[in-house]
């Protein structure tokens, strides 16, 4: 019983929190609650037959995480990767993927007076990944809601449970 109001109050801890990260001059925002780690791109094994933003596999300490690059998923051109390029890996549903990113910026906290949802623009594809969008300062930060960001192409591409 202790352990799980220790755990609540953990996820408590985590509401509102936010790891933001940049692809290009935009910075993004992934709810802290999913985040495991933030490590170094490594060699990264293809797969076959998935999108190419699907880069494809890498083994993290005997554990299998397949890697989406968030450019191509937006689609947007691909980058070489430079020494701020990273992997930010997360747990959905307990299923651990890594987001190859240009950089990660900071963990903010946003209150929800300063959460508004996306724009309803059809033509945007990334926009139908957004959570909500927050402003901080001078700052705008896009925050992508996991679940849809994640759902169907894992699914499609085998790495599904």
């Amino acid at each position: 019983m202790a352990d799980n109001i220790i755990a609540a109050e953990a996820i408590d801890d985590l509401n509102g929190r936010f790891l933001t990260f940049y692809i290009d001059d935009a910075i993004y925002g992934i709810e802290l609650l999913h985040v495991i780690e933030i490590v170094a791109v490594s060699p990264i094994t293809k797969v076959p037959n998935v999108p190419d933003y699907i880069k494809g596999i890498i083994n993290l300490r005997g554990k299998i995480v397949p890697v989406i690059d968030v450019r191509l998923k937006f689609c947007q051109p691909e980058k070489e990767h430079d020494d701020k390029t990273c992997l930010i890996v997360v747990d959905i549903e307990g299923m651990h993927v890594g987001l190859i990113v240009g950089g990660v910026a900071e963990v903010v906290t946003v209150d929800k007076d300063n959460l508004a949802a996306p724009p309803d623009i059809s033509t945007n594809m990334s926009n139908r990944y957004l959570q909500s969008i927050a402003k901080i300062g001078d700052r705008v930060i896009l925050n992508i809601d996991c679940m849809r960001f994640f759902q169907s192409d894992l699914t499609a591409a085998g790495f599904g449970r």
